[in-house]
């Protein structure tokens, strides 16, 4: 080894030496730093940590390796004693603003109203003092607002303050008439806009809540009465609710804003004169707008579609109630037009955001009962009721691949049923009745409806993907009983109509009958041509037929009918069964064979 060499391993141990006492250094110095940390730690939590040992690096011989050093494990701090206090006594803070919100509130009302009874101040200083109030709680709550752990009270103090400026605007309007109706509604819907505004930036619920619940029991009660400008001011703060929250997921708020067009309208159209039937209808209308498409903007942000669109559903509770006072042509364009719409809205679901499958289910719900709705203000019973079936009938073939379609089906076929039992009662049939022409026509073209609309509905229900189900097995075999009530009236009225209230009577069940057992053979002879695993559904409904027209032969044919015509049917029955029984065997033999 050369005299240079040795020099450069010399410098190199040298340099070695160095690090290693600065590590050493650097590792007394993260123990020391640990020490301090724990302490404080301790001191704040009242309990004491110990340090964490870092070792320290001893001083290497020149040219030994230096080994690693473990780095300090960080101390985890210590649980805060009081953060389940802090938050168990939260709700008290909050509980005190909203009792403050509604005593001041209350405060202002009454110095707006029993001040002006009694006539304690002039009506300027009343209504200046009421705005003076308002734009100091404002004012206060903003810079409450900036300061650590206020936001309770601003909150709390801006929901007073703008909601004692809207109680100004409303009495300065309705009860001083300083400011005329149009204006007093712009002036409101500023306020109520500024005041949710600030909610919004804000980013509180409990704000925007604040502002429009008090509002819906002291503005009627600042008026005198539930007018027609008090439903316009609480109409004008809905809608100014809305664009507050477009973007953000307030449930609560969705359902006080809905709440605010809405209750009032009901209990105006409760309490409501017929002469006030026609402001009623638009303001009915207007709610019903803002809260469809109120629901269809909320939707997409919400984390709660389902009770968004019930919400908007129960906005439109006034349209549905308007047959309580208006007139029928009213009522059943305004409805029809509300089911016009939702349906719209719910066959064009796929393309809108947020419209989901329970969306739809909903919203049919509602097109359903508003499509009944208009037809039965617009429609008496014997005009109403084939309507709905024919209704029925277009709903079960047009939407024969959605269950939806299907339940609104069943739906109108229900309420049209009722209607139908009104002229084609049980009573026709038991006995000979006579009927007018109208109501012959009406039950001729009902009964045909109801059994083209039962056969609709099978057919609707046996192409689904699961048509096995028990609600399926009840709704065919409703239809089934529907379709023969309704084949027995159409033979006897048309019986009666043709022949009178005896021999036509007697004509029309030996038909009826006869009709039965001629559908029972039709139906197993389809059955004998299908695939063992297919035939289960014709087979069954075949049988029960049989048995239903026997038990109608023998229970009600053979103690009614009177000569002849209880010949007749027991003959021909009885050679159908005949029939029946020779070729059922012998095609379900060579069905078999075949496959």
């Amino acid at each position: 080894m050369t005299e240079s060499d040795q020099v450069v391993i010399g410098r190199l141990s040298s340099d070695f030496a160095v690090m290693a006492s600065y590590l050493a250094r650097a590792s007394a110095d993260l123990n020391e730093l640990s020490r301090i940390v724990a302490e404080r730690r301790a001191d704040t939590a009242g309990s004491y940590a110990p340090p964490v040992a870092v070792p320290v690096a001893p001083y290497w011989a020149a040219g030994s390796p230096v080994p690693q050093q473990p780095l300090p494990r960080p101390v985890a701090p210590p649980p805060e004693r009081h953060s389940a206090a802090k938050r168990s006594e939260g709700w008290i803070g909050k509980a005190l603003a909203v009792a403050g919100v509604a005593v001041t509130l209350i405060g202002i009302a009454l110095l707006l109203v029993l001040a002006a009874q009694a006539g304690i101040l002039a009506p300027g200083v009343r209504v200046g003092a009421g705005a003076v109030l308002a734009a100091g709680l404002v004012a206060t709550s903003c810079r409450l607002n900036r300061r650590p752990g206020g936001r309770v009270g601003a909150i709390a103090l801006a929901a007073t303050g703008i909601a004692a400026a809207y109680i100004d605007v409303v009495a300065v309007t309705t009860i001083y008439a300083w400011v005329p109706p149009p204006a007093g509604l712009v002036i409101a819907a500023l306020v109520a806009g500024g005041g949710l505004t600030l909610a919004r930036r804000w980013n509180s619920e409990h704000l925007g809540l604040l502002v429009l619940v008090p509002l819906l029991a002291l503005a009627p009660a600042v008026a005198g009465d539930l007018t027609l400008l008090v439903v316009a001011f609480l109409l004008s703060l809905s809608a100014a609710a809305l664009p507050v929250q477009l973007g953000r997921d307030w449930t609560a708020m969705h359902a006080a804003r809905i709440a605010v067009a809405t209750l009032p309208l009901l209990v105006a159209l409760i309490a409501a004169a017929p002469s006030s039937a026609g402001w009623l209808s638009g303001a009915c209308a207007i709610a019903a707008v803002l809260a469809v498409v109120g629901a269809l903007l909320l939707l997409p942000h919400g984390n709660r579609p389902v009770g968004t669109a019930v919400l908007g559903a129960v906005g439109s509770l006034p349209v549905l109630a308007l047959p309580l006072v208006a007139d029928r042509v009213t009522s059943a364009v305004l409805d029809a037009s509300l089911a016009a719409v939702v349906l719209g809205i719910v066959l064009l679901g796929r393309e809108l955001p947020g419209v989901t499958r329970s969306v739809r289910r909903v919203w049919t719900a509602l097109a359903t009962v508003a499509g009944l709705v208009a037809v039965i203000a617009a429609f008496d019973g014997p005009v109403a009721a084939p309507v709905l079936v024919a209704m029925a009938c277009v709903l079960a073939v047009a939407g024969r691949h959605s269950g939806l379609a299907d339940g609104a089906a069943v739906a109108f076929a229900s309420v049209g049923g009722l209607f139908y039992l009104e002229s084609a009662s049980v009573d026709a049939l038991v006995a000979p009745t006579e009927v007018t022409g109208a109501i012959a026509v009406s039950t001729l073209i009902t009964s045909v409806l109801v059994i083209a609309c039962a056969s609709a509905i099978v057919w609707s229900l046996a192409h689904r993907p699961d048509p096995g189900t028990d609600v399926t097995r009840i709704v065919w075999g409703g239809c089934g009983v529907a379709a023969l009530y309704a084949s027995t009236v159409l033979f006897v009225t048309s019986g009666v109509l043709v022949g009178g209230e005896g021999a036509g009577f007697y004509a029309g069940h030996v038909a009826a009958t006869i009709v039965w057992i001629g559908v029972a053979a039709g139906l197993l002879w389809i059955a004998a041509r299908m695939p063992r695993t297919e035939r289960s559904a014709a087979l069954v409904g075949g049988l029960a037929l049989v048995a239903a027209a026997m038990a109608k032969l023998f229970v009600f044919d053979l103690g009614t009918l009177d000569g002849i015509f209880r010949v007749v049917v027991f003959i021909v029955v009885g050679l159908v069964l005949l029939g029946m029984g020779a070729g059922y065997a012998r095609m379900l033999t060579h069905q078999d064979q075949r496959v």
